[in-house]
């Protein structure tokens, strides 16, 4: 099952890549005209808010026996 969503991302990516030079970009800075700019922007976007929410794990999270009775 990984695997195949693996695959789905994987193809997902080359044809966002594949379909770029066919698009007419406004690039309000020079950075944006970089080719594949949106899809790298968009991982590190996506990585960076899984390593904040891991982040904000450690001080929310509780004990596993929070619950009880005890």
């Amino acid at each position: 099952m990984v695997r195949r969503l693996w695959i789905i991302f994987l193809a997902v990516l080359a044809g966002t890549l594949a379909v770029e030079p066919f698009v007419a970009w406004h690039p309000h800075f020079a950075v944006e005209r970089l080719f594949g700019f949106n899809a790298l922007y968009g991982f590190v976007a996506c990585a960076v808010l899984i390593l904040v929410a891991k982040g904000i794990g450690l001080f929310v999270k509780r004990g596993e026996d929070y619950y009880d009775d005890e």
